[in-house]
């Protein structure tokens, strides 16, 4: 990065603190040069060996925090916000971090949305770095020739070379460091190289995430010898070091993307997907794929408008198709919207948000897509007169049967509700439970939001030999069998639909929160539900982000954590709306910028062994 670009950024950067001026503690002088102060083992921030790094759920205090699931990850963020560094230069190196430390959730081998409000200018712009299918994938990838009829999805379907899609995320830090940045990629990802090298202490949910995956993890060789070393996954407590991922990051800081896309290492992940290195031990069929070195090099991110909606006085802004989190948690809360939350019990309130949650849904299924192949009516989705409409099939007193019909989302809007759905959408797709999110504000007011994913836990489970990543199965959030007029039906060179959610909430046209959650389909209702118990049901952040909680996605049960059961459940049995129990739903990652200028970062206490979250100068 030449001085000039990075003198300019930091002016704009500047610009920001003077025209926003809302974060208390914040610096007069301009970032740090990120080149100046290099990193060593001793400076790198999180777990040494041996050492297992704190877990904080919450932290508050001032000069810019940052949230994610991991200690490791998080306190490399909080070193790069401590240098000089912007939120995006944050948001990467702690992107680059969860790839060492959450490898089954993240990494260079899947890919993301990233949502980034510009205190310089006060615009929020938005990184589309989803995975693409290869352009010769047929459409019917995912049934096995034998018997016509879908793979079992897990763990055949994922596990396979047909279920991975060209990975973005690479694409996306480097977009995100040139346009908000002021790191080199290389500077970037110099701590998660350490990291990777140093090694990070094992603890329950890695070794348990690796004993879940065994059998899938045995079929190939790579993933055999780097994650099941001697036949077992790593022992809690022990020291996970990854040599390879370290010299691949290494290489792709010196060399850039170009040698991602175009260069060895291109070759090297496009001849693993079309012959899988089996080991043989297991009967998994491992499917090769279709993906060449020529959909890699053709692979560019998009740069969507983000989606916007204003919601009881705040300004919600999400990401836009093929992520449907934006349309659906939007349409969800708009629908809300119609009915006066204040004057409700805290189960009515939770009725309408369940009703409303099931009418998205339907209309998700029936809509979302990749916009470069359907249109998608992203702007009637988010409309009021069509969530009037939607609203009409809500019952305050009573669940409907689901699944729900679909509304007709065209323009054309009868208030008087006689109009009713049309469509019950029934199409078969999963989503992988995995992924992984962080969120971030600088000393300067700047925020991101930044979802980032391999899909399954584990993603394909094949890791490109000799690199240390695994790469992604996004291809199976496609749905599994082709039907022409199903707007995520399988087509080569488009972006499966997501339910990826990352939200910058904007309060007087200023950032006030930012959020999201790793979950497959809850995380669009772990973020309204966030978002309504912060807002409608008056929570704090913390107790918000850590209530039990409840999805119902257009299906015949509400699947509901048991706290959420104990609590709400015999009550909301009464409205008709019938329960299944899961273990748990989601992992946010929230930052809240408070009223009196200081932050407070958010992460789970408990869920998925609990997040961390962190500030560059605590609050005494």
């Amino acid at each position: 990065m030449s001085p000039a670009i990075t003198r300019s950024r930091r002016s704009r950067a500047l610009a920001g603190l003077a025209a926003v001026g809302m974060i208390a503690g914040l610096t007069t002088a301009a970032p740090a040069s990120a080149g100046t102060e290099q990193w060593s083992p001793e400076t790198v921030p999180g777990a040494t060996e041996g050492k297992i790094a704190e877990k904080r759920a919450v932290a508050i205090g001032a000069g810019g925090a940052v949230s994610s699931v991991d200690p490791d990850a998080t306190a490399v963020g909080i070193e790069v916000l401590r240098r000089g560094g912007t939120a995006a230069d944050a948001a990467v190196a702690t992107a680059a971090a969860l790839g060492v430390t959450e490898p089954y959730s993240a990494g260079i081998g899947g890919g993301g949305f990233f949502v980034h409000y510009d205190a310089a200018t006060g615009e929020v712009g938005t990184i589309d770095g989803r995975e693409t299918a290869p352009s010769a994938m047929p459409h019917d990838a995912f049934l096995d020739p034998e018997t016509g009829q879908p793979y079992p999805f897990f763990p055949d379907m994922v596990t396979s070379g047909v279920s991975v899609g060209v990975p973005g995320t690479p694409a996306t830090w480097e977009a995100a460091l040139r346009e908000w940045g002021t790191y080199s990629l290389a500077e970037a990802l110099r701590p998660a190289t350490r990291l990777a090298r140093r090694g990070f202490v094992v603890d329950e949910e890695f070794r348990e995430q690796t004993l879940d995956n065994a059998e899938r993890f045995s079929a190939i060789t790579p993933t055999a010898e780097l994650f099941l070393p001697d036949g077992d996954a790593p022992e809690v407590g022990s020291v996970f070091r990854n040599h390879d991922l370290a010299r691949t990051y290494a290489e792709l800081g010196r060399k850039g993307t170009s040698w991602f896309y175009t260069g060895e290492i291109a070759g090297e992940i496009a001849d693993t997907v079309r012959n899988p290195p089996r080991s043989g031990h297991t009967g998994l069929p491992v499917p090769p794929g279709q993906l060449t070195t020529g959909d890699m090099a053709a692979y560019a991110i998009a740069r969507p408008e983000p989606t916007r909606h204003d919601y009881r006085g705040y300004e919600i802004v999400g990401m836009a198709p093929p992520s449907s989190g934006g349309t659906t948690v939007g349409e969800l809360l708009n629908i809300l919207e119609r009915f006066d939350t204040s004057a409700m019990s805290t189960e009515q309130v939770l009725h309408h948000y369940l009703e409303a949650s099931a009418l998205a849904y339907a209309d998700r299924a029936r809509y979302l897509g990749d916009p470069a192949f359907v249109e998608v009516p992203v702007g009637e989705l988010l409309s009021d007169d069509f969530a009037a409409e939607r609203a009409c099939e809500l019952n305050p007193r009573s669940a409907a049967d689901k699944p729900v019909a679909a509304g007709t989302a065209d323009g054309d809007y009868d208030p008087s509700c006689s109009a009713t759905g049309t469509e019950v959408p029934h199409r078969q797709s999963e989503e992988g439970l995995s992924t992984t999110h962080l969120s971030v504000v600088d000393t300067w007011g700047n925020v991101v939001a930044y979802t980032l994913t391999i899909e399954q836990t584990g993603g394909s489970g094949i890791t490109v030999p000799g690199r240390g990543f695994l790469l992604n199965n996004e291809l199976t959030d496609f749905s599994h069998v082709y039907d022409p007029d199903d707007p995520n039906r399988i087509e080569g060179g488009k972006r499966p639909r997501s339910s990826m959610s990352p939200t910058i909430v904007l309060r007087d046209g200023e950032p006030w929160l930012a959020l999201g959650s790793p979950g497959g389909s809850t995380i669009i209702t772990t973020v309204a539900q966030t978002l309504v118990n912060r807002i409608d049901l008056g929570m704090d952040l913390p107790t918000a982000l850590a209530a039990p909680r409840a999805t119902q996605r257009n299906t015949v049960t509400v699947s509901a954590e048991a706290g959420f059961r104990g609590a709400h459940g015999a009550a909301l049995e009464g409205y008709g709306h019938r329960f299944s129990t899961t273990q748990e739903i989601g992992a946010a990652a929230a930052v809240e910028i408070l009223p009196d200028g200081t932050v407070q970062a958010v992460a789970e206490p408990h869920r998925r062994g609990g997040g961390a979250a962190a500030v560059v100068l605590p609050a005494p």
